[in-house]
């Protein structure tokens, strides 16, 4: 399937927790994929109690529906994933999530402790909450997957 030219691509990488999806946005290099990895690879537990599925890996395409956004993979990178070091690798994908949280990397001194009020974004018309995470510190795939847990976008 041909990647539909009437929908919005972005730049940025999608997991998912259910039918849930976050969007990992970033500049280049800053670890965005990196962080999905981790994502993917932390085990249920107390805290999160499901697996989470990678949607899109560097692009994504973005589908209006119902006072939301859908979250998919354009078809020409679907399954894939970059990891550094070991070169583009295919996995299991979902294939389309709704949107509820933007996750933005940020450096950890600009971070906020307690943003108040809580952080939003919008994104093509529809405002989402907005999660600021430093990549490489060691919860931020904990953090990130808390915050979609916990996302009413």
């Amino acid at each position: 399937m041909a990647d539909a030219p009437d929908r919005a691509t972005h730049h940025g990488t999608a997991i998912a927790l259910g039918d849930r999806a976050a969007l990992i946005v970033g500049p280049p290099g800053a670890g965005k994929s990196d962080l999905a990895l981790r994502c993917l690879t932390l085990a249920p537990g107390p805290l999160i109690a499901q697996y989470a599925q990678l949607v899109a890996d560097d692009r994504v395409i973005l589908i209006p529906a119902a006072g939301g956004l859908h979250v998919e993979a354009p078809a020409s990178i679907s399954g894939l994933i970059e990891v550094r070091g070991l070169g583009i690798l295919r996995i299991p994908n979902l294939a389309r999530a709704n949107l509820v949280l933007i996750a933005e990397l940020t450096p950890a001194e600009e971070i906020e402790r307690l943003p108040d009020p809580p952080l939003k974004r919008t994104l093509e018309g529809i405002e989402l909450p907005l999660v600021r995470i430093a990549a490489f510190e060691a919860s931020a795939a904990a953090k990130l997957l808390l915050a979609l847990t916990r996302a009413t976008g």
